[in-house]
């Protein structure tokens, strides 16, 4: 079968980054992009805060950051899709270049600083998706986040809360790029629990039935102490899940030595064992009481599976679109559904966690 994204990619990849991603969205926006026929498998679809996703494979936030392609998205198979980040006011984000890729290593470093229209924008764009007539499958987040010159994050978060709830199917607040100057300072507990008590109190007055989850997406940055301190700040706060993890300011060694030295955050293969472990962690430190969306480095069924069995009940993918293209969505639904026959597991939903009760069974058994 002739693969349009393999036939053009050497093309696009000539191009700076921005300049081909930008030009993606607009190929997008015509509406001659070919859909992919999306699995449809029982054993696939998964329900979660009273949502009903299709499949659990999702596209991340960050490609569709003005909500201005979500139907050809969701048109390549996604189960669901997560707009944004927006902001309240339109912001540039930081000077170009700012996004660098390495094929070598399957991997994007970016420094974007939330690069979007602003609400306006983003709410007309979103009303007219929910307006479409059949409107397609699939689930819809919104991914929120602060203009780079508040001073006070609250009165972003919460305008952007009393605005899009309404729309959501779930909301994500992100408090975890690195390339928005004291983005990620929200993450310690003292601010977190003040930020996060202001914008649920904000869902309550703004959708008085049935309320949009709240997500919070996070670092995979965060050393033990850090993630222990959230994880007791979500739980009594009364966040509805976790997406773990944005990209990270590591640099493995393996890198390229002029593509490591670029500033921002790193996507892509080589956050893919630091995510997984990460989600790990926060399965444990929740008892698995708050469902986790999984991503970082997810290219194929057996990625995604290892975030699953890890704790998480969904995953995302960006980067892979960039080095694999839309047909990467079907493959890994597809080799999930193998995945999950091989083990005996019936659905999906049996095999969240099962790699952490495993370590949890070994540890009590090396300690007997």
């Amino acid at each position: 079968m002739f693969n349009f994204y393999e036939a053009s990619k050497p093309l696009l990849f000539r191009i700076d980054p921005e300049k081909a991603h930008n030009l993606t969205l607009k190929l997008l926006k015509t509406g001659v992009a070919p859909k992919i026929a999306a699995i449809d498998d029982p054993a696939l679809k998964v329900t979660l805060w009273n949502r009903h996703f299709p499949n659990p494979v999702g596209l991340a936030a960050g490609f569709d950051k003005n909500a201005e392609i979500i139907s050809p998205m969701l048109g390549f198979g996604f189960g669901f899709v997560e707009v944004g980040t927006v902001t309240p006011k339109p912001q540039h984000g930081n000077p170009k270049p700012r996004v660098f890729r390495d094929p070598s290593s399957q991997a994007v470093i970016n420094r974007m600083g939330f690069p979007n229209d602003g609400l306006n924008r983003f709410k007309s764009n979103l009303e007219k998706f929910l307006s479409s007539k059949p409107r397609p499958k699939g689930i819809v987040g919104l991914n929120i986040g602060m203009n780079k010159s508040q001073t006070d994050p609250a009165k972003d978060y919460c305008m952007l809360v009393r605005q899009l709830a309404p729309l959501a199917d779930y909301l994500t607040i992100n408090v975890s790029s690195p390339n928005t100057p004291g983005l990620r300072d929200l993450q310690s507990p003292e601010h977190l629990k003040k930020l996060l008590s202001a914008i649920i109190e904000e869902r309550t007055k703004a959708c008085k039935i049935d309320p949009p989850p709240l997500l919070l997406k996070l670092a995979p940055d965060l050393d033990e102490q850090q993630q222990e301190g959230i994880a007791k700040t979500v739980i009594e706060c009364g966040v509805d899940g976790l997406i773990l993890t944005n990209t990270t300011l590591d640099r493995p060694q393996n890198l390229q030595q002029g593509f490591a030295a670029q500033k921002g955050g790193l996507s892509g293969a080589p956050v893919k064992d630091k995510s997984t472990a990460i989600i790990g962690n926060f399965y444990g430190l929740t008892d698995g009481k708050i469902p986790i969306i999984g991503l970082g480095g997810i290219s194929s069924g057996l990625d995604a599976y290892a975030k699953i069995k890890a704790g998480a009940s969904l995953v995302q993918l960006y980067t892979a679109l960039v080095f694999h293209g839309p047909d990467v969505v079907r493959k890994i639904n597809g080799e999930l559904l193998q995945y999950l026959k091989r083990d005996g597991f019936a659905h999906i939903s049996e095999a969240v966690g099962t790699d952490f009760g495993n370590i949890r069974k070994n540890k009590a058994g090396q300690g007997a």
